[in-house]
This record gives C-alpha cells, structure tokens and sequence, in this order.
C-alpha cells in the first residue's frame, strides 16, 4: 500500500435545500514527484487511477477503524484526479467535519495499491496504475493537491453567513479550474462549524507526545515540527522525558545457520518408529567366472546382506520466557527466539555430521605440509585419492572434496608458476575449477569443494558422496506455559542419525 498526501485545503460549510455532507476536491496531481513515508520517491502519471468500479471509502489517518464516509464521485482531468467524497452522518463523521473546520486536519491522502510502475532516471517510481482504495483526512501533506470544498448542513433551516476570503468570489466546483480561491463559509448546524485563523501551538505532555508516536505519524511530524518553531532554545537534554527509543528493525543476528556438509551430502527420511533402525548393506557379492568346459559346473558363489543398525539421536534446546517479555517486547521476542533456535539446531546438526564423516572415513593417505603451497603436489594427491577409491570401492569414484577453512584458503590461493589463479573466478576454458572467497563452495581439481567450519584444522577428505547417509526428522519448536511463574518454555528440537555405510569410498589425508 502506497499512501501519498496532499497539502491544505479551504472550507465551505453551508446549507442547501437538502442535507450534505460533501468533501470534493483533487485527490492527487498527476506528474508531481513526492516523498512517501518509507522514503521513495513517487508520481503518478496521468489515467493511472480508475474512475469506476468499487468506490474508496473515506477514512482518518488512514485508519480502517475509523471509516467516515465514501468518494462518491471520481473525475478525470489532465492535471490530476478530482473526487467527490460524502461524510456520514456518524460521530466520526462528525468529528472529521469539526477537526478540518478547525484546521486541524486541514489535508486529503490516498491510499493506492500500485498494480504498474516503473523508475526513472533520477529513481523515482512512477504509477502508471493502481488500485484507489481510501482517501484518508490527515494532518501534513506532501502534495500540490488541495481539497477545494467541504461542506456540512443538517434539515434545519437556519441562515447562512458568509465570510468572505476573496472579495465577490465564488465557490469553485468539480468542473472548475482548482486554481481559482475557494470561498470559506459558514453555517449555523446541529454541530456548528468555523473557519478560524492557525491557533497558537500547545507544548504537548510526554503522554500526548508519545502517544502520537505509535498512533499518529503525521500528527506527531506535526508536534515535533511545532517544539522547533515554539520552543528553538529547547534541545534534547531538555526534554529527556519525552523522547522515545525507536527500535531499527529487524534484529540483526550474525549467526549463519548453514550446514555444508549435511546439504551436500544430503537427508534421507528416517523411520517414525523404533529407537533403532535397519539399514541393509550388500557385504558380499556373488561370483562369475569363465565355464572351463562344456557341461562343467559354473562358478559357485554365495550372497549377503548385513544389517548395520543406526541409532537415533535427539537434539534441541530450550528457553524459558516470562510473561512480561513476551507481552512488552518490540519486535516480539517469540519470533526472535524461535528464528536463532533453529540457526543453532542447524550449525550443531551439521557438528555432528561433519564429526561422524571425518572419524568414518578409515582410509588414509600421507598429506605433506611442506608442499601444501604446491599446485603439483595438491594435483598428485588427489588423483592418488581417486585412484584409491576407483580400486577399493568396487568402482566407484570421488565426487567430493571436503575441507577444513585452513585448507579452503590454501587451495584457494594456489597459483601456477605465471602467479595465475590456479582456480580463478572467471573461469577460463584451461581451468581446472573455480574458487571465491565470497561463496561456500565451488569446482577443484574437478571435485564439488564442501567448506565447513565445523571440520577440525587440517582436514582433507576425498570421497562419493553415496557412501555417507545423514537421517533426519526435524520436529521444529514445541511451547508449554507455567502458570506458576507466569512464563512460558519454548524448546526446538529433531532426530538425527549418521552411518558411514561405505568407508572404501573416502580417503582422509593425514598431515605429515
């Protein structure tokens, strides 16, 4: 929703032969930048608000709450949107009527939901259609687009005086320019209205000023600007009693709850029931061979499946929140709560798979710290590792290199003897993969490169990714209350498990 205000507007309060209660005026200009209350620049470009369908209600301060009446008439003009707006005969109605007799909501507002826009060069967003929801009477304004009439009556027949602003002029209609001086009249009502001159500002109490802080962003706009004018020797540290301490939203938490090793490796379900679970593993295979002579037996060979049995492990934390801070806190400490419980479930879930591979991975080969620099040497061990895995594993060839942040930057800084990036960004044709300090993981040596923080120093490991199986079951925030003490304990928690169901396919390096 767009809500865009604009500036003040002249009164007429009269009578007819018939009761009305009538607003009309320009509800906004066409081609007129102006500042919305987020800071974006805004105009409207002209046809770009509907003229039928279903009528905007009317409203105060843009509160849906407090509903005074209807635009009962829109017309378009080349220079903006003329509208036509009926006050209701209720005591909202009423008070709207009195409080922009009196000056103090001496503006129009209105509230859009932009459907096509576009930017210009200078950034300002230009509505060529929206929804015209609400017209709304405000305090302050930003546009050039007075309300031109206002007027109130009621069946008594009372007569009408007239004060006059502009000698002999008279008041202006929908089909006239909004240019030309209103007349501001008077009329003896049920609720008298009256033009009056600016009335001199008030110093508000501290519960009026903070009240138009959470409530009323224009009125409070307006009070701030009315302690600057009324009161310039007043500073800060005057009025410490007043001032509120805006919250900048949202919280900021730099707890990164990612899990490399887990996303890469990848989650399989886990079973609803049981403690222990069964995952089958051909440990034996059968037999083939070449028949030695027509008629001659076959090669015999036998089958089996073992049953390695995995244990579930439960996680979580928990934390118990009073009453008072779950009902007083700005941003609510629940969402704030339950957002870091699930950053802190994520990087410990990880720490635990991370932990399980490293000790899993059984087979090893000598890593020399003394040529770890060398792009060579890195070039050697890892097709060494390959090799290892194609013969012990039956077949199967690495996908992976997973790595401790000491040895990610190292490899990331390799360079050939032309001090070349031996991994560079832009990867060009004859390069052997690409590394950026800015993302988690890339393509060495041909290989998906797996960084996580939660590997201890010197960690290098070789491996197919399929021979390492992570179950999971995240059953996510559970809360009860305590009567007792007036709070509420908040838990988060899941189920996890790990199972190094094929070591042959890794190969740990060992830093000597």
């Amino acid at each position: 929703m767009i809500r865009l205000t604009t500036e003040t507007f002249t009164i007429d309060a009269a009578e007819g032969e018939t009761p009305r209660r009538t607003i009309s005026g320009i509800a906004v200009r066409y081609n007129t930048p102006a500042k919305v209350s987020d800071g974006t620049m805004v105009a409207f470009a002209p046809g770009s608000l509907p003229v039928d369908g279903r009528a905007p209600t009317l409203q105060m301060y843009h509160d849906s709450s407090k509903v005074i009446g209807t635009v009962t008439e829109r017309l378009e003009t080349p220079e903006g949107m003329l509208f036509v707006a009926k006050v209701s005969n209720t005591r909202d109605g009423d008070e709207a009527l009195i409080l922009a007799a009196d000056g103090a909501l001496p503006e129009v507002s209105v509230g859009v939901e932009p459907i096509k826009f576009k930017y210009d060069k200078d950034g300002t967003m230009i509505i060529t259609s929206a929804l015209f929801s609400e017209l709304s009477l405000v305090a302050r304004g930003a546009f050039d687009a007075p309300i031109q009439q206002v007027a109130a009556s009621t069946p008594e027949e009372e007569e009408v005086t007239t004060i006059q602003e502009a000698p002999q002029q008279e008041t202006e209609t929908m089909n006239e320019t909004v240019e030309a001086p209103a007349v501001i009249e008077a009329s003896k009502a049920t609720q008298t209205i009256f033009a009056t001159a600016k009335k001199e500002f008030k110093m508000p109490t501290p519960a009026e000023y903070i009240s138009a802080f959470v409530t009323n962003p224009d009125k409070f706009a307006e009070m701030r600007a009315g302690i600057e004018a009324a009161a310039p020797n007043v500073i800060t540290t005057d009025i410490p009693g007043v001032l509120p301490l805006p919250i900048v939203q949202p919280t900021y938490n730099n707890f990164i709850g990612r899990r490399p090793v887990i996303d890469a490796v990848g989650v399989k379900a886990m079973p609803q029931g049981g403690k222990v679970f069964i995952r089958p593993e051909v440990t034996t295979h059968t037999s083939v061979a070449v028949q030695s002579a027509e008629n001659a037996a076959l090669q015999s060979g036998t089958f089996v499946v073992t049953d390695n049995q995995v244990t579930k492990g439960t996680y979580g934390g928990y934390v118990t929140l009073s009453e008072q801070s779950i009902d007083w806190s700005t941003p609510e400490i629940i969402g704030l709560v339950l957002d870091d419980m699930g950053r802190i479930y994520a990087n410990a879930t990880d720490n635990v798979a991370a932990d399980n591979l490293v000790a899993g991975a059984t087979v090893t080969s000598n890593f020399a710290s003394a040529t770890e620099t060398d792009p060579s040497y890195w070039q050697s061990w890892i097709s060494a590792a390959a090799t290892t895995i194609l013969s012990g594993s039956n077949g199967n060839l690495p996908t992976h290199l997973f790595l401790s942040p000491d040895y990610w930057g190292t490899l990331m800084g390799l360079s050939d003897s032309s001090k070349r990036p031996l991994f560079p960004a832009v990867g060009p044709m004859n390069a052997y993969g690409n590394l950026m300090p800015g993302q988690p993981n890339g393509i060495a040596f041909g290989l998906q490169v797996v960084v996580d923080r939660n590997f201890a120093a010197n960690t290098i490991i070789v491996g197919d990714a399929s021979g390492y199986e992570i179950f999971e079951q995240q059953k996510g925030a559970i809360s009860i209350d305590v009567p007792s003490t007036l709070s509420r304990t908040i838990a988060f928690r899941g189920y996890l498990a790990t199972l190094m169901i094929d070591a042959s396919k890794f190969v740990k390096a060992v830093r000597v």
